[in-house]
């Protein structure tokens, strides 16, 4: 019974429901229709079309009023043989906005040969040509259907094939492509398409068509064919040049440039190819599609010269003193090239000029004989590679400096015997196996250098005495010498004795000149300077035969064995009066 209830109520309830659901349905269409404004068009010519928002809709004088939700729309008005007009018009809810616009007639007449399009079917629908935008409307079915005696309604076009498109709002009711030959009549039946072709005598009569007549229940529009015209202001570039194409079309809404892309009707454009390039200009429009090509040529190769104001140069060093380096230059040029550089040098400009600075790779003593390569590099955006070498000879020496050396000290009255290791103390040592490893590097650039050691002894003590002591010392830094691998024949030795001793002041000014005293300590020495004296007179002096150079007159202050060396007593611990006797016999 609950059941039975619940159906009997719900049956009764189903018509107040109905009227309920229709009565909110019809209030939702009030409120709609408060939130449109209306648009009210007077366009001239009156068989103009309207496309809103790129809805094809129909023509202006059949629609002259359109309902639109308020706000913004594009509308464009078109006819062929005229110049289309867009615009922006914002519709106000509830509001009339009212657009009056007289269109411009556009282009000549069209010369033949003529086919003809007669479209069967599509009433008021929006006929396109080869796109699918505005630009490419032609007229509406209900202008192309009729071909009776005196009234004409057709669609006059060039020889050829043609993507149609017949349109309402925004959707294709139908399109493929239609093949028209001269003289002839394809008809199209909407939906079915292409339902025959016929001869169409009236062509061959038809020389020049305007493109749009309109009359009584008539109406021709004879669609022209585009042009195109594409030139280049230079068509022989080098790499990096620049050329402007200049170009020209009509009846064409679609033009491109191939590689440009899409460009306008007619214009200038700079372009920088990289390489040989074709552009081709594609007008495309109602009509058919033009085109017009350019080649623009470009030149790669680079031309790239590089040389050297002298092939050889000459070059001496003397220790790290350059005595003689000749002036090289380079110099170059690098035609049709973005991108240079020089081995060694560096980026460079397209021309120009580089003093060289001379430099062997070899830093050791000798002869120098080398040649240094110099590579231009030179490249461009398009490809182009150029390389260009020359070489450089450097010829001439490397001659060591001056040797690194002090003269060698003893303590008084030594050596007694060259035989005697005691003769040189450590210090002195140590120096002369500094100086023997100089000169035998000396020796390999130039074997016959001779050290010439020139013996001393001071003042006390017989001279004959004297003089074999500084033989002596002489000999035994000969021997020392010859031990470090000196060759015995390069060196000569000299014995002296007193002769040139060196005075008190010349002791004096080397004292001035010594780095290895500070001040006090300077102080100190020269209080005992009588002692000092003797000692700077206790020495062996090297002599650099082929350049004259002298061993430094340093002392070794700072040596470890600095008070041995200077003590005027020597380094002997004898008996007083065994030494006191040597002294005044023997000398120092």
């Amino acid at each position: 019974m609950f059941r039975k209830g619940n159906n009997v109520k719900s049956k009764l309830f189903q018509p107040h429901f109905i009227l309920v659901t229709s009565v909110a349905l019809f209030a939702q269409g009030l409120s709609a229709q408060a939130q449109d404004g209306k648009l009210r068009l007077k366009v001239s010519p009156k068989q103009a079309y309207v496309f809103v928002d790129d809805k094809a809709i129909s023509e202006a004088s059949k629609r002259p009023t359109l309902n639109l939700g308020a706000g913004d729309h594009k509308i464009e008005l078109v006819n062929y043989g005229y110049k289309p007009i867009t615009q922006t018009v914002t519709i106000a809810a509830g509001k009339t906005t009212d657009l009056n616009v007289t269109l411009e007639k556009a282009g000549e007449k069209v010369a033949g040969p003529f086919g003809a399009i007669s479209v069967k079917g599509a009433d008021r629908d929006a006929v396109l040509i080869n796109g699918k935008t505005p630009d490419f409307f032609v007229g509406h079915g209900d202008e192309f259907n009729t071909d009776f005696l005196w009234w004409k309604q057709e669609l006059v076009v060039p020889p050829g094939t043609y993507q149609v498109t017949i349109r309402s709002g925004n959707t294709d009711v139908w399109s493929n492509q239609v093949t028209v030959s001269a003289n002839e009549r394809v008809i199209v039946e909407v939906p079915k398409g292409v339902s025959k072709t016929e001869p169409w005598h009236r062509g061959e009569k038809l020389a020049t068509a305007p493109r749009f007549t309109a009359g009584v229940a008539s109406a021709t529009v004879a669609v022209a064919k585009p042009s195109a015209e594409l030139a280049a202001s230079n068509a022989q570039l080098n790499c990096g040049d620049t050329t402007q194409l200049k170009w020209s079309s009509s009846d064409a809404p679609q033009v491109e440039i191939s590689p440009v892309g899409t460009v306008e009707p007619s214009g200038e454009q700079t372009v920088q190819p990289k390489q040989a390039t074709t552009y081709k200009l594609t007008a495309t429009g109602p009509g058919g599609t033009a085109t017009s090509n350019v080649t623009v040529n470009v030149n790669s190769a680079i031309d790239a010269d590089l040389s050297l104001s002298t092939g050889e140069v000459h070059y001496k060093r003397v220790g790290d003193k350059v005595v003689e380096d000749d002036a090289a230059a380079l110099n170059w040029t690098a035609r049709n090239a973005s991108n240079i550089s020089i081995d060694g040098v560096g980026n460079v400009d397209p021309s120009g000029s580089r003093a060289l600075t001379i430099a062997p790779q070899k830093s050791d003593p000798g002869a120098v004989d080398e040649t240094v390569t110099y590579t231009l590099n030179a490249t461009n955006d398009c490809g182009g590679v150029q390389t260009r070498t020359v070489a450089l000879h450097i010829v001439g020496t490397i001659e060591p400096g001056a040797l690194i050396m002090r003269s060698v000290y003893f303590a008084t009255d030594r050596p007694r015997t060259t035989k005697s290791e005691a003769g040189l103390l450590q210090s002195e040592q140590d120096e002369l196996k500094s100086i023997a490893e100089e000169f035998k590097k000396y020796l390999a650039f130039k074997s016959d250098a001779q050290l010439t050691l020139a013996g001393h002894a001071d003042r006390r003590g017989p001279e004959s005495y004297n003089m074999r002591l500084s033989e002596r010392r002489a000999e035994l830094v000969k021997r020392f010498l010859v031990e470090q691998g000196i060759p015995e024949s390069n060196i000569d030795i000299q014995a002296l004795g007193t002769k040139d001793n060196l005075t008190a002041e010349q002791v004096k000014q080397l004292l001035d000149q010594s780095s290895d005293l500070a001040t006090d300590a300077r102080d100190k020495v020269v209080k005992k300077l009588g002692n000092i004296v003797l000692a700077y007179n206790r020495r062996v002096d090297l002599t650099l035969s082929s350049t004259g150079q002298e061993s430094a007159r340093a002392y070794p202050f700072n040596a470890d064995d600095f008070d041995q060396l200077v003590d005027r007593n020597g380094p002997t611990k004898a008996a007083p009066i065994q030494l006191a006797a040597e002294k005044e016999r023997s000398g120092n």
